[in-house]
């Protein structure tokens, strides 16, 4: 059974960091695009950031501050958030989708495998 297990979230103040985890069990994880999504309350979930082989993608809003790098080696995909704002305050999912061509990996319908999330809150 595929499993995806988010870590790192937590409380930081404005202009911190936080660096996310999502480790994988259970699927060939080279074969899979990587992607970072958040749900905020009262919002709708919100893609950040992906990663595909060469191609990564962000969310405008989070261009220059967060980072999403993968560890083929150890089946785990990072999110590494810099400079945030109490707007990235959210409950943040790792999800995993099939490679297919044509496909960038920015909505949610392109990812088979989702984790439970976890909670960042940024304090202003």
């Amino acid at each position: 059974q595929v499993r995806l297990v988010e870590s790192g979230g937590g409380l930081v103040q404005a202009g911190g960091s936080l660096r996310l985890s999502c480790s994988a069990s259970e699927l060939t994880f080279s074969t899979y695009a990587m992607g970072w999504f958040r749900h905020a309350p009262g919002k709708e979930r919100e893609f950040v950031a992906s990663r595909s082989g060469a191609y990564t993608y962000y969310i405008d809003s989070v261009k220059g501050r967060f980072t999403i790098s993968r560890d083929n080696a150890k089946n785990t995909v990072y999110l590494q958030m810099n400079s945030l704002k109490p707007e990235d305050t959210a409950v943040y999912y790792c999800a995993a989708g099939r490679t297919r061509i044509g496909k960038t990996y920015r909505t949610g319908d392109e990812y088979d495998y989702w984790g439970q999330g976890t909670q960042v809150t940024v304090s202003s």
